[in-house]
Formats: C-alpha cells, structure tokens, sequence
C-alpha cells in the first residue's frame, strides 16, 4: 500500500498544520506533530520509518493493537453488503448480534442497549434516560432533576457529560451553562459518612448517580477501593436513584476484569461503553439499561417517548467491529493475557515505589500510573509534553496527565515490549523529571 506524504509540493505535516485543529492542544507554538503512515499490534510507524510503542493504546482504545487484521476484513466484508442504514424504522444483523452477544456479559442483569457515537454521547444518553425516567414517572412536577456525582472525575465533552464533570481546565469556560449538580468526593475511608449524609440531604431531588467504577481515569488515572463505592451505591439505591456506571474507560478488562462493575456487589442499572469496544477501530458508543428503566419509555403517551439518536446510530461497521473484537476476547484468550499483563504491571509498581522522586505509585489491571514529584501537579504542567518528547526519543509513545504518567498497552504487547516501556520509564524517574 502506498502511503502518501507529499500533496502537490508541501509535505503531510505542512498540510496538517495549515487546515487541521487538533484536539487537547494549545495552539501557538505548537510543534508539527508525528505523520503516522502504519502500525501494527503495538508498534506506531512515522513517515521516516520511526516505530514506537504505544503503550496507552492510543487513548485507551486499541485493546488488540493497530492493524488487526480480523476486525479488518470483518469490516471489510460489512462494507461490501451495506455500510450504513437509518436505525429509525430499520435495523440490520450487525446491530442485533453485537447487542445478543454482549448483554448476557454485562454485570447488572442488562436488558437492553441503545446506541450512539463515541463515549461523550453514551454518557449524554444515560442522563437523559435518568432523567426522563422521572420525569415519565411523574410529569413535569418531579423534583428529582438533578445528578450526583464524584470531584476529579471526568465524563466527556458534550454539555451533559461536562456538567457532571469535575470543574477543571477542561469545562471552566462552560461553567455558567451547566446543570444543577450535587458533587461529593472520591469515597475514602475518612470521607464516607460525610458523603453519606450529603446524598441523604439531597436524596429526593437526585435522579442518578453517575461515577467511573474504581479508577477516574482523565482526572488523573485516581483508583479507589471498591468496598467504599458499593457502600455508596447501596445508598444511593436504597433512595432508588439510577446507578450509572461510566465504563468507557474501565470496560473490555482494563481494570482486570470484563468490567469494573465486576468487582463491585453492588451493581449499575446504567452502563456507558465505548472506546475499547470496537477494539479501536471505529467510533461507536453503547447505553446499557436494565429492563425498569426501558419500561418507564413504553407508554400510549407518544411524549414519553426517548428523543434520541444520531444520523450513525449502529453504524454497521462500527456493530461489525464491536462484534468481532468481542470474538477475539474468546479465540484469543484476552483475560489470560490481561492477567499477564496485570502482573507485570504489579512488579513495576513494586519496584519504583521507593524510588527518589516517585509519589502514589498504583496499580489496577493493565493500568498502571504514578506522579512525580515537581512544582506543578495539573494537566497544564509542561512536565508532561518534555515526558513525552524523550519518550518517543526512544521509541515509546506515552501520554502523560501533568505529572501524573501512566501506561495503559494493549493486550498483544510482548514481554520484550513491555520491558522497553519498563527500561524507559525508569531513565525518566533517574533523569530528574521531577
């Protein structure tokens, strides 16, 4: 296959930088960034023929790693029978086989899924399902109109999913325009009754509950224990407000398991996925609901009826994508190598703990993060692009939150590949980025 990087005199990074905008980026001075032309499992290729290890998945996202040529031809044979169809009024295999295959897998006794684009709109579904589910409940007179949610966390970029966000760099210019939200913190041992009280005072006007199952992961990769979130969610029950698990990040083994909620007893009545769900190939978001929740929207009321969808509502591709990816989590023995890559992860974080320099070094599943310790601990720090930059210098792509530096591979990593991450995490703790 021939890669283009030249366009009429002016090369692929001239023409990057005089129409594209890219994201989570400040604009002046910013430097060309890297011409991907290829990857494969967990390399990245420039257009020099530079490989780098991609050892977040990019964005969390590549779970099989680049190029997996399963998901490819599956996609490939999809296109060539139909590649996109309204999903008002029609439906097609894809659509019903993902939702057949991956409901009996979701904790929580799912009944039904609803589909979107990507993990910001998933998220917006389920407030508006919470939401309306009151209100279908009870007209337009409930009470129950407001969310709660965690401090530090984060939920995407659309509005809804902003306002239930954490106030941070990402949302402040926004901030007038969002929603009532009553915020309590990440639960610690020290917190709790705290919190417990503060959902108890606002009970009757919450809706739901929105929260990131055991790791917060934009908010810097923050992990907490599981007995003090089922805790409160058995609160948050008792007053039958909707549990929404937000596990776009969390989902496909991330944490260890299938799902984080798998590890909790107290389950979602809600479950937000995207990102790994495809196995990074397409944009697809998935809205899980319990069959109570989807009752409250079947009505001879045609005004209780979910307005909702998007123009590439189960996107046939995407639903191909999704469908297979979850195929090659059982030919391919995913969880084993989850575990695999669990304890790696474990012996890293043992190792550099002590180390001068090192703070809150953790670990859950195929995450694995720590900060380090300097002048600046937020997203802004300049510390986390000079991280970078070395890195790749020496054939990593990691990715870091201000200080915070994590890494997140995808599950086809080999033990060598790993050791370079390894090998080159420690030349930064050694070399002072602290």
């Amino acid at each position: 296959m021939e890669v283009i990087t030249h366009f009429c005199g002016m090369t692929l990074l001239e023409k990057d930088a005089k129409y594209i905008w890219h994201p989570f980026t400040a604009q002046k001075n910013m430097p060309y960034p890297i011409a991907i032309t290829h990857g494969k499992d967990s390399w990245l290729f420039d257009e020099q023929g530079n490989g780098y290890i991609d050892a977040i998945s990019s964005w969390w996202v590549t779970i099989h790693g680049h190029a997996n040529e399963t998901i490819a031809k599956a996609i490939y044979q999809q296109a060539m029978a139909i590649e996109q169809v309204i999903f008002a009024g029609f439906t097609h295999a894809p659509a019903v086989q993902l939702a057949e295959a991956l409901l009996p897998l979701l904790p929580g006794n799912m009944h039904k899924i609803f589909y979107s684009d990507n993990g910001s709109t998933s998220t917006e579904v389920a407030l508006k399902m919470a939401v309306q589910f009151w209100w279908n409940k009870e007209g337009s007179h409930t009470k129950r109109t407001k969310i709660l949610a965690f401090h530090n966390s984060y939920h995407g970029d659309t509005f809804g999913s902003m306002s239930v966000s954490d106030r941070s760099v990402f949302t402040t210019p926004f901030a007038p325009l969002f929603f009532d939200v009553v915020f309590i913190p990440t639960p610690k041992a020290d917190n709790l009754a705290e919190t417990i009280a503060t959902i108890t005072e606002h009970a009757t006007e919450l809706a739901a509950f929105i929260y990131e199952p055991l790791v917060q992961g934009a908010g810097g990769i923050q992990m907490y224990e599981a007995e003090l979130l089922n805790q409160i969610l058995e609160h948050c029950k008792s007053f039958e407000m909707i549990c929404i698990a937000d596990e776009v990040m969390t989902g496909f083994g991330r944490t260890g398991t299938m799902f984080a909620s798998e590890q909790l007893t107290a389950k979602p009545d809600i479950i937000c996925l995207s990102k790994g769900l495809t196995g990074g190939t397409m944009a697809l978001g998935i809205t899980a609901c319990k069959q109570f929740i989807y009752d409250a929207f079947v009505s001879d009321d045609a005004t209780k009826t979910f307005f909702h969808g998007h123009s590439f509502t189960a996107n046939p591709l995407a639903c191909t994508a999704a469908f297979t990816s979850l195929q090659l989590f059982q030919q391919n023995h995913c969880l084993e190598k989850i575990k695999i890559i669990t304890s790696w992860n474990q012996q890293l974080i043992a190792n550099i703990t002590n180390l001068p320099g090192v703070i809150n070094a953790r670990v859950l599943g195929t995450i694995a993060a720590f900060e380090l310790q300097q002048s600046k601990n937020n997203y802004l720090s300049s510390i986390a692009t000079q991280i970078t930059q070395y890195a790749l210098s020496k054939g990593v792509f990691i990715r870091p939150l201000g200080n915070t530096v994590y890494i997140m591979p995808p599950y086809c990593i080999t033990n060598t590949e790993y050791d370079k991450i390894v090998t080159v995490l420690l030349e930064i703790i050694k070399d002072g980025y602290r």
